[in-house]
């Protein structure tokens, strides 16, 4: 085989984690792992979503063989050379996994590579780039005929998350298990929180203003002292064993209100059942200390705002131990770092998570959720993508912006779970306000307590999160690229 390059073009964290993982392993399985034929490089262009570790973390994969941070990339774009002066075979393919669609056309001009584009909601440049491999059939709607050769539909690549699972999930199989419940035999379906036209899901409802669903009277948010913490006496625990996921995101515009109010509510539920566990697996560009510092109320004022005890980092001195936040309140929550976390989520009864890519990894592995995004302080939420992104983090005007574009966005809601997106419909609930960590608990023991409710989730996320291959794929249109320099 003549020696060829295949160049990986990406940017946010994201994109590096759910969309160049699973591709760069695809590609490896399809055109072997002698370097010396095919060369994988990843060069990663500015995001204002980005922690700085992306190059790490994309370095990290053993299919991966150099990468470029984004610091160099406007040399790259502009001159066609990297800062360590890469060298490049007469043959490659330019994959694009993320950042602007124009930068593999500039780039395939100054190397001479085939182009091959990943598009989720959108493809342009129909005429400059070789080959697209689109997500879905609509794409392909508008597409002139002239061009619709180009187009493959592969797929969601967030999709992957099921295929690389290690271990067969048995909550997927066994919608009952992992759950200990004398109630377990009630039937609820038309509850408010497991039908798609629930008032979580109607656009007039509490959740599309900045003030919190709490006001909504069918949720299990409006009863505080509802049936869960009466039906074995009022102080008496519940025998629920279940355990609990944390994904408060990554970036510090989310882990600034998210870590103290999931903490606080996983203080809530383990409260009222001491049996329950929490686990955090820890994103790959999220350090322990970074993460901590969130919980700690001399460096981050919101744990004053959810009422939130603090939480402190404790690392064992034991290597087979893992690190733990220890809240002041004495729930011990473990820290998990390997990545990705698949095998771990798969275990969990239900998940605490922000919008993000989050979503889509655990609708891909049938996993139930409950989607937070907490507006306790308007601007505090900047991690948008695009000119919304870049404006809220403008020095001085950047808090006014953020208020502005997130009372906007509050106005506008529409779906913003990726399995609630694929199915055009809440099948999880996402709940957006000034949320509070009782009212929340109370939903999460809700669903614990009937695990009925779980059960339909995970049947609804199993039905819309299609089939997982759009990597294999996408690799399978890079091989088909690479054989045209043959003919």
């Amino acid at each position: 085989m003549t020696p060829v390059d295949i160049l990986i073009l990406s940017n946010g964290p994201g994109e590096v984690t759910t969309w160049v993982r699973p591709v760069v392993k695809a590609l490896r399985e399809q055109l072997g792992n002698n370097r010396e034929e095919v060369r994988v490089s990843v060069v990663l262009s500015p995001c204002p979503n980005a922690s700085g570790k992306e190059a790490a973390i994309a370095l990290s994969y053993p299919e991966v063989d150099r990468v470029q941070a984004a610091e160099h990339f406007w040399q790259f774009l502009l001159w066609g050379k990297t800062f360590e002066n890469w060298d490049w075979r007469d043959r490659g393919v330019i994959v694009f996994l993320g950042g602007d669609q124009f930068f593999p056309v500039v780039i395939s001009k100054k190397l001479g590579y085939r182009t091959v584009v990943y598009a989720e909601w959108e493809a342009r440049w129909h005429n400059l780039i070789d080959r697209f491999a689109v997500m879905n059939p609509e794409l392909t709607a508008k597409v002139s005929p002239k061009y619709i050769h180009k187009f493959t539909v592969v797929g969601d690549l967030m999709l992957e998350a099921q295929k690389q699972l290690k271990t067969p999930n048995s909550q997927l199989s066994t919608p009952n298990s992992a759950l200990s419940t004398p109630n377990s035999a009630l039937s609820t379906p038309n509850s408010a929180l497991s039908t798609p036209n629930s008032a979580l899901s109607t656009p007039n409802s509490a959740l599309s203003t900045p003030n919190s669903v709490l006001s909504t009277h069918n949720s299990a948010l409006s009863t505080p002292n509802s049936a869960l913490s009466t039906q074995h006496g009022l102080n008496a625990p519940l025998p629920l064993t279940a355990l609990i996921g944390i994904l408060p995101g990554s970036k510090a515009a989310k882990l600034t209100q998210g870590v103290p109010l999931f903490l606080a509510i996983a203080e809530y539920i383990h409260s009222k059942a001491p049996q329950t566990k929490f686990v955090i697996p820890v994103a790959p560009t999220l350090d322990l200390p970074t993460l901590a510092s969130f919980a700690d109320s001399q460096k981050n004022p919101f744990v004053e705002t959810f009422n939130f005890s603090g939480a402190s980092l404790v690392v064992p001195e034991q290597s087979h131990q893992k690190p733990i936040l220890k809240t002041g309140k004495g729930l011990n929550v473990e820290l998990h770092q390997e990545n990705p976390a698949y095998d771990l989520l798969s275990d969990c009864s239900i998940c605490l998570t922000t919008v993000g890519a989050n979503t889509a990894e655990l609708g891909a592995l049938g996993v139930p959720m409950v989607v937070l995004l907490p507006t306790q302080q308007l601007d505090a939420m900047r991690s948008w993508d695009g000119l919304p992104g870049l404006l809220a983090n403008l020095p001085g005007l950047g808090s006014t912006f953020a208020k502005i574009i997130n009372w906007l966005f509050l106005r506008r809601k529409g779906l913003l779970a990726w399995p609630n997106i694929w199915a055009k419909a809440e099948i999880v609930p996402e709940l957006i306000g000034k949320l509070h960590p009782e009212e929340v608990g109370e939903m999460i023991l809700d669903f614990l307590t009937h695990p009925e409710k779980l059960a339909d989730i995970r049947n609804k996320l199993k039905s819309v999160r299609g089939e997982s291959g759009a990597a294999d794929k996408i690799a399978q249109i890079v091989s088909e690229e690479l054989r045209t320099w043959s003919n």
